[in-house]
C-alpha cells in the first residue's frame, strides 16, 4: 500500500488517514489530490472527512522543504445523504506554516459538486474510487526484506495469481486544480516546487495533532510494515528536518537489503543515495509539465503512475514486478475534472 493505514495513530480514525497524494498537470493547471478514509477499514465506521480535522496541501518554492503556501480544507458534520461542507483558507508567506493563522478563506462549498473559484482555479471533493493498486505477497514480503536486510522470498508465489488488494475499494478525494500562475510566483526559474499533504485534529486545548503526512509514495509500506512505532514517527515532523530524523535510518535499511542482493559495490553508499532521493519526504514538480513518477524521473505523481514497481525495484536495486498494474482497477481515473476513478 501507499500510505493506506499505515500507522497505529492513523488507524485510530481512517477518516484521517491519507492513503495517497498525487501532483500533476490538469486541464486548466496544476492539481492536488490527496486521498482519505479507505473503505478497507471497514464500511461500518465513519466515513467522508472528520469534522474536528484539517486537510492541507503544503507547497514549497524555493528547495528548503518549508512551506509558503497551503491550501487547508475543513469540514462540517456529515449529513444523512452523505454530504459534507467545507471551507478552504489560502495561507502565504510565515503564515503556511502557522497553525494558528487564520488565513484568507476561499470559498465555503459542499461535497460531490465542482466548485470553480475564479481563475481557472477549482475544487471538488467527495467519494471516489481508490487509484492505486498493490499485491500483498509482494507487499510484505519487500517489507521484510527492507527490515530484516535480506532478499525478497517469493516462495511459492505465482505472478499468475496476482491480485489487487484494493481493487472496488474507495475513497474520499480532495481535487483541488490551481493556476499556474499561483504556483510561478513561489517558485524560482527552474519552475519547481515541492508539496505534500498533511491530516490533523484538533486538540481539546486548542491546539493541532499531526495525524498523517504523506509526500513520496511507498514509503511506509518499504520502512514501516513491521515497526509502528516507526510508522507513527514517519508522518511527524516537517519535511525541512526529515533528512536529519529519518537519514541514518533509512539508508541502513536500504543498504541492507541492497547488500543481500549484492548489486551495489558500495551498498552504504547506495542507501546513502536512496536517503538523499527520498528525503525531505515531498514531491517535486516542474509547474506546467507532464507529471511522471518512473524509472526515468521523479516528477510530480500521475493519478496512473506505476509507483510500487519503480519504488520496490529502486530501493532494492534490482528489478521487481507485482504482475499487476493500472488495468488491476475497477474503475478508472478520468481525463477530465475531477480527474478521480469514480466511486465503484
Amino acid at each position: 500500500m501507499s500510505h493506506h493505514l499505515d500507522s497505529p495513530i492513523a488507524r485510530q480514525d481512517p477518516r484521517l488517514d491519507l492513503t495517497d497524494f498525487f501532483l500533476f498537470r490538469g486541464e486548466r493547471g496544476t492539481v492536488f489530490v490527496m486521498d482519505a478514509s479507505h473503505s478497507l477499514a471497514g464500511e461500518d465506521i465513519p466515513r467522508g472527512f472528520h469534522p474536528e480535522g484539517r486537510y492541507e496541501f503544503k507547497i514549497d518554492g524555493d528547495g528548503d522543504a518549508v512551506e509558503e503556501l497551503t491550501y487547508r480544507f475543513t469540514f462540517g458534520e456529515r449529513g444523512p445523504d452523505g454530504g459534507q461542507s467545507y471551507r478552504l483558507h489560502r495561507l502565504t508567506g510565515v503564515e503556511a506554516q502557522d497553525n494558528h493563522a487564520e488565513g484568507t478563506l476561499v470559498v465555503e462549498g459542499g461535497t460531490d459538486r465542482v466548485q470553480e473559484l475564479g481563475g481557472g482555479a477549482r475544487v471538488w471533493a467527495g467519494k471516489a474510487g481508490d487509484p492505486f493498486w498493490i499485491e500483498p505477497d509482494v507487499l510484505q514480503a519487500v517489507g521484510k526484506a527492507v527490515k530484516y536486510g535480506t532478499r525478497v522470498d517469493l516462495t511459492g508465489w505465482e505472478p499468475v495469481k496476482a491480485m489487487n488488494l484494493f481493487a472496488g475499494h474507495t475513497v474520499y478525494s480532495i481535487v483541488l486544480e490551481v493556476s499556474d500562475s499561483e504556483l510561478l510566483a513561489l517558485a524560482g526559474p527552474d519552475r519547481r516546487i515541492g508539496a505534500w499533504a498533511l491530516a490533523s485534529l484538533a486538540t481539546d486545548v486548542g491546539g493541532w495533532r499531526q495525524i498523517n503526512r504523506v509526500g513520496h509514495p511507498m514509503i511506509h509500506p518499504l520502512f514501516a510494515q513491521l515497526d509502528e512505532d516507526l510508522g507513527d514517527r514517519l508522518n511527524l515532523g516537517r519535511p525541512a528536518d526529515d533528512v536529519r530524523t529519518y537519514g541514518a535510518t533509512v539508508a541502513g535499511m536500504i543498504a541492507g537489503a541492497v547488500r543481500a542482493y549484492g548489486t551495489a559495490e558500495d551498498p552504504d553508499a547506495y542507501g546513502r543515495c536512496f536517503a538523499a532521493r527520498v528525503l525531505p519526504n515531498l514531491l517535486s514538480y516542474t509547474v506546467g509539465t507532464p507529471a511522471c513518477y518512473s524509472f526515468l524521473q521523479w516528477n510530480g505523481r500521475a493519478l496512473t503512475d506505476n509507483a510500487p514497481d519503480v519504488m520496490f525495484s529502486t530501493a532494492l536495486n534490482t528489478p521487481l514486478g507485482l504482475a499487476i498494474g493500472k488495468d488491476s482497477i475497477t474503475t478508472k481515473p478520468s481525463p477530465t475534472y475531477p480527474y478521480v476513478p469514480a466511486a465503484a
